[in-house]
C-alpha cells in the first residue's frame, strides 16, 4: 500500500488531462504524455515513482501490437504484399539511410546517427488510427494505405530491437552480422510456433470457451493467448509485442476477432496510456532553451523526409498523385516506437543523454505538427498538387475506390439464415454475428461471412465499424435482448436504419420506441400474408392488396392495432 498514494494521484491528473485533451478534439497520446511530463522527475512538483510501472507501461505495446495483429491477418498481408510490404520496408530503410546519412555528416557517431535514422523512421499507429477514425477515412485509400505502411513499421521495429543493444557492444561488423542472422532465425522459429499452434489450438480454444458463454472466460482467454505468445518470443530473445502481434494475425483469420479486439480494448487502452506517461517522464523541459534549434530541426528533418520520400515512393507505385501527399503527410508523424528504440538506445549507452533529449523533443514536436497534418491532409496536399484535373481524378478515384458499405445481420438462426441467403443471392456485401458457437460454425459452413460477437457489445460495434454499415437486421428471437441490442445501436449511431424481427404488436411497438426504423411482427405478418392470398383467390387486384399491405406497414400496424384495442 506505500505506492497508493502515487497511483491516485498519477489517475486524478491522468483523467483530468484527457478529459480536457478529449474535449479538445487533441489526440489522447500527447495527453498522456503532457501527464508523464507534469509528474516526472525534470518538473516541479510531485513525482510518481512506481517500481512496476515501467513493466507495466512495457505491455501497453504488447496488446497495442496484438490488436493490430488482428486486423492484418496473413491473408490480408498476403494481398498486400506488393504494395505495404514493398512500400513499408522501402520507406523504413529509405528514411533510416537519409536521416542517418544527413546526422553522420552533422558530427554524430556512426551508431548514433543510425539509431537516429531508425528512430525517425517510425510513425505512430495510434496517432494515424485515432485521427483517421475520428475523420471518417480510415477506409480511403490514402487511409487504408498509410495505416497498413505505419503497421508494418511497427513490425520492422523488431529487427532494430536487435541491432541497437548490439551497437551499444561497440563490437565488429562480423559478429554485428552474426547477431542480426541469429536473430532472423529466432524470428522465423518464433512464427512457425505461433503460426502451427494457432492453427491448430486457438480456434478449438476458443470454441471451447464461448460455449460457456462467459464474458470473463472469454477475456481471459484472450490475455492467455496474447501473453503467452510475448513470453514465447521473449524466451528466444525477442520482442514481447513480436509475439503478440503474430497471436494477434493467427486469431485475425477466425470468426472470434471483432470480439477479441473488444474484449482486449481496455486492458490496451490503460497500458498504452502508460506507455506514454512513462515516455512523457524522460522529457526534460529546462533543456528546452539549450537544445531547442537542435530539436526543431530533426523535427524538419523528420516531417520533410518522410513526406517527401513517402510521396515519392508511393507516386512510383502507381498510385495517384493526391492519394500519394496524402498518405506522406499521414506517416510524416513520429511514433511509439521510436520511443521504445530511443529509450532502449539511451539504456545501452548508444547515444548520450543530449542527443537522447533532441530526439526526444524532435519527435514530440512533430507529433504535435502531425496531428495537424493528419487533420488537414486534403487541404494541404490539394494545394501541393499542382495541376487541378490530377486533383479531380484522384478524388474521383477515391470515391469509386471506397469499399461497399455492408449490412449487419445480428442473429444467425433460422431467419437470419434465410436474410443470408436472400443477401448473398443478392451480391449485397453482409456480416452477420451470433453468440451460439454452434450457429456460427454453421454460417461458416454455408458459406456465409458469420463472426462470434454480442451485437449489444459498444466496443465490438465499434471494432465492426457499424457506423458505416448500410442497414442492421435484427433477428434475435429474445425480445428482452433484442431491445438492449436496439438501443445499444441506435445510441452509438444514430443515422444507421434498424429492422427488426417482433413476435406481436405489443414487441414491435416496444421495438420501434427503442430506436428500430421498422419493427415486423411476426404473428401480424403472417396474417397479412393469409389475408392477401385469401384477397388474391377472390380477385382483388395485386397492386391495391400490395398498397393495403404498405400502408399497414407504413403506419407501422396501427390500423390493426387500434382495432385490436377496441375488441
Amino acid at each position: 500500500m506505500e505506492h497508493l498514494a502515487q497511483i491516485l494521484l498519477l489517475l486524478s491528473v491522468t483523467v483530468a488531462v484527457v478529459l480536457t485533451f478529449q474535449r479538445l478534439h487533441i489526440p489522447t497520446s500527447l495527453g498522456y504524455l503532457l501527464v508523464g511530463v507534469i509528474l516526472g522527475p525534470y518538473t516541479i512538483g510531485p513525482t510518481v515513482n512506481v517500481p512496476e510501472f515501467k513493466t507495466m507501461a512495457e505491455f501497453g505495446v504488447v496488446f497495442l501490437l496484438f490488436t493490430i495483429g488482428l486486423n492484418f491477418s496473413l491473408p490480408q498481408l498476403h494481398a498486400l504484399r506488393h504494395q505495404v510490404l514493398g512500400l513499408g520496408s522501402g520507406q523504413v530503410a529509405f528514411t533510416t539511410i537519409v536521416v542517418g546519412v544527413v546526422s553522420w555528416l552533422a558530427g554524430l557517431p556512426a551508431a548514433a546517427a543510425f539509431v537516429i535514422g531508425a528512430v525517425f523512421a517510425q510513425s505512430s499507429t495510434t496517432i494515424i488510427g485515432s485521427q483517421l477514425t475520428e475523420q471518417k477515412e480510415e477506409s480511403s485509400p490514402h487511409g487504408r494505405l498509410g495505416l497498413a505502411m505505419s503497421v508494418f513499421q511497427d513490425v520492422t521495429a523488431v529487427p532494430f530491437l536487435v541491432v541497437i543493444p548490439v551497437l551499444g557492444m561497440a563490437v565488429g561488423a562480423d559478429l554485428l552480422a552474426i547477431e542480426l542472422g541469429w536473430a532472423m532465425v529466432k524470428a522465423m522459429l518464433a512464427f512457425a510456433l505461433v503460426f502451427y499452434i494457432g492453427r491448430w489450438l486457438l480456434r478449438p480454444l476458443f470454441e471451447l470457451v464461448t460455449r460457456r458463454h462467459s464474458a470473463e472466460v472469454f477475456t481471459l482467454a484472450v490475455l492467455l493467448v496474447a501473453l503467452f505468445a510475448a513470453w514465447t518470443t521473449f524466451s528466444l530473445g525477442l520482442s514481447l509485442a513480436f509475439g503478440a502481434f503474430l497471436a494477434g494475425m493467427m486469431l485475425g483469420e477466425t470468426e472470434f476477432r471483432h470480439q477479441v479486439e473488444s474484449s482486449i480494448r481496455p486492458f490496451r487502452d490503460v497500458l498504452l496510456g502508460l506507455f506514454f506517461i512513462g515516455i512523457g517522464m524522460l522529457f526534460e523541459p529546462a533543456a528546452i532553451p539549450r537544445i531547442w534549434h537542435w530539436a526543431l530541426l530533426g523535427t524538419l528533418l523528420l516531417l520533410v523526409s518522410k513526406i517527401l520520400l513517402v510521396t515519392a515512393m508511393v507516386k512510383k507505385s502507381g498510385i495517384d498523385i493526391l492519394t500519394a501527399w496524402r498518405t506522406g503527410l499521414l506517416l510524416a508523424v513520429g511514433g511509439e516506437f521510436g520511443f521504445a528504440l530511443l529509450a532502449i538506445a539511451l539504456d545501452a549507452k548508444v547515444i548520450d543523454l543530449d542527443i537522447g533529449q533532441i530526439a526526444l523533443t524532435a519527435i514530440l514536436f512533430s507529433m504535435i505538427a502531425g496531428a495537424f497534418l493528419i487533420r488537414f491532409n486534403h487541404a494541404i496536399a490539394t494545394r501541393l498538387v499542382s495541376v487541378h484535373h490530377d486533383a479531380e481524378q484522384a478524388i474521383a478515384h477515391q470515391l469509386t475506390d471506397a469499399p461497399e458499405t455492408q449490412v449487419i445481420i445480428a442473429g444467425y438462426g433460422r431467419v437470419g439464415h434465410t436474410i443470408a441467403v436472400l443477401l448473398k443471392a443478392s451480391n449485397v456485401p453482409f456480416v452477420a454475428f451470433d453468440t451460439d458457437p454452434k450457429r456460427v460454425a454453421q454460417g461458416r459452413a454455408d458459406g456465409h461471412p458469420v463472426l462470434y460477437g454480442d451485437i449489444s457489445d459498444a466496443g465490438l460495434l465499434s471494432a465492426a465499424h457499424v457506423e458505416r454499415a448500410a442497414l442492421v437486421i435484427m433477428t434475435v428471437d429474445d425480445h428482452a435482448n433484442a431491445l438492449r441490442n436496439v438501443s445499444v445501436l441506435r445510441s452509438c449511431c444514430p443515422h444507421v436504419p434498424i429492422i427488426a424481427r417482433a413476435r406481436d404488436l405489443e414487441s414491435s411497438s416496444l421495438l420501434i420506441n427503442a430506436g428500430a426504423t421498422h419493427a415486423y411482427p411476426e404473428a401480424i405478418e403472417a396474417s397479412l400474408r393469409l389475408g392477401a392470398t385469401a384477397l388474391r383467390m377472390l380477385s382483388i387486384p395485386t397492386d391495391d392488396i400490395d398498397s393495403m399491405l404498405q400502408n399497414v406497414r407504413d403506419c407501422d400496424y396501427k390500423p390493426v392495432l387500434e382495432q385490436a384495442l377496441d375488441k
